[in-house]
């Protein structure tokens, strides 16, 4: 009994090891705004834009409210006609009737004498096959009076109201200002056609874009000329007026996104999680290194080039860190202060930090030397769906 002591002396010498080497790993979303840098650079001093657009469309809705007022009185004006009219047509299917009616006799005549001409058991074949005759009579035209006109107030949101000051008004450049040509944007604007095709509506809206930068031409194009399906229907069941407002803000939305991602400084809201280690004193490097990439993320400003240069220079200073800390890994030794499983954390936080700082080039080299030291790396079920989805982002991005 005298030796438990000594025992458990033992086993607790045993699991000291373990505690002084186990590594708590924390994760933290960080949320920041980001500056996308856009495809055409131009200086500091070209920062406006102005906007030029021609196009059919200048309808106001006082102009639907006097048309569909218009519409509805020359359908009371023509009441009386469209009255007669039926009636005209009713009295002709009457007649047409009498005639149709004769004529499935005779029909039902001839092909009664021919059936009798078979022998029995044809006759009870063909009628087992409902291929006997039958008289066969046409429906009797029964009259129905046109309703009166009835006047039904237009949907003006169904109505493309604009004019073409309006669809200038909803072109923008960020970061721009509205005024100067320093970026002068020209686009034509055509009608929306629509196709039918097999039954279903097929539609284009030639639209021309021109821009010149201090007035050298960057761009002639012209977008929306192919014909592309809209509707499983046919053009006549469609509501046109709907469809072509609709259509017409799908290129204003296009023109947008294609003029800003050329010319535009977008500030795009991002998140990325960050992994960090706790265990004072041996790793106050990597804590330092947490603090500098979190607290800078998050004083990134898209419009202040000033406050983003200081931010990211610190956060280098943090990311540096994590860089350095690889060479001291020691990936077989499950034991050591810097194992796989610091390795692990700081190549996640490498891959997909420069991923949220669109940096495709770096994330895909700390992913090949992830890769490369895989093989010492343990990675849960869920680390490695997320492996697989950061090579996804890297790749995507990269075609």
């Amino acid at each position: 009994m005298k030796s438990k002591p000594f025992y458990l002396l033992l086993l607790v010498l045993k699991l000291v090891p373990s505690a002084l080497n186990a590594q708590s790993i924390s994760s933290e979303t960080v949320d920041f705004q980001y500056l996308k840098q856009p495809e055409v650079a131009v200086g500091e001093n070209v920062r406006s834009f102005k906007v030029t657009v021609t196009s059919p469309y200048n309808l106001t809705a006082d102009e639907v409210m006097k048309k569909s007022k218009a519409d509805y009185q020359n359908a009371v004006n023509g009441y009386g006609a469209t009255v007669a009219n039926s009636e005209k047509d009713y009295q002709q299917k009457v007649k047409s009737y009498d005639s149709d009616v004769a004529k499935a006799k005779e029909k039902f005549a001839i092909e009664s004498a021919e059936f009798k001409k078979y022998s029995l058991l044809e006759r009870l074949t063909l009628t087992s096959e409902n291929k006997n005759p039958k008289l066969v009579l046409p429906a009797k035209p029964e009259y129905v009076k046109p309703a009166p006109p009835r006047y039904v107030q237009p949907n003006l949101n169904d109505y493309t109201i604009v004019d073409n000051n309006v669809l200038e008004s909803q072109i923008s450049v960020s970061g721009f200002t509205r005024g100067a040509g320093d970026i002068d944007i020209k686009t034509d604007i055509n009608s929306v056609n629509f196709q039918d095709n097999a039954g279903q509506t097929f539609v284009n809206q030639p639209t021309k874009l021109v821009i010149k930068v201090a007035g050298v031409e960057k761009v002639n194009t012209t977008f929306f000329q192919d014909y592309t399906f809209l509707s499983s229907s046919p053009t006549n069941n469609i509501n046109k007026q709907l469809e072509e407002k609709n259509h017409l803000a799908t290129v204003i939305k296009f023109l947008n996104d294609y003029i800003n991602n050329l010319f535009g400084y977008q500030a795009i809201p991002k998140r990325v999680k960050i992994l960090s280690v706790k265990n004072k004193g041996k790793f106050d490097d990597l804590e330092r290194a947490d603090i500098y990439v979190k607290t800078n993320l998050r004083k990134l400003q898209p419009t202040n080039s000033e406050i983003n240069n200081v931010a990211f220079a610190n956060m280098q200073k943090g990311i540096d860190i994590w860089v350095q800390t690889l060479a001291k890994i020691e990936y077989k030794n499950e034991k050591a202060d810097f194992n796989s499983k610091i390795a692990k954390f700081i190549y996640f936080n490498l891959i997909n930090l420069n991923l949220a700082l669109n940096k495709q080039g770096e994330s895909e080299k700390y992913l090949n030397q992830l890769q490369e030291n895989q093989v010492y790396i343990k990675l849960s079920y869920d680390e490695t769906n997320e492996l697989k989805q950061m090579e996804k982002d890297i790749y995507q991005k990269k075609k």
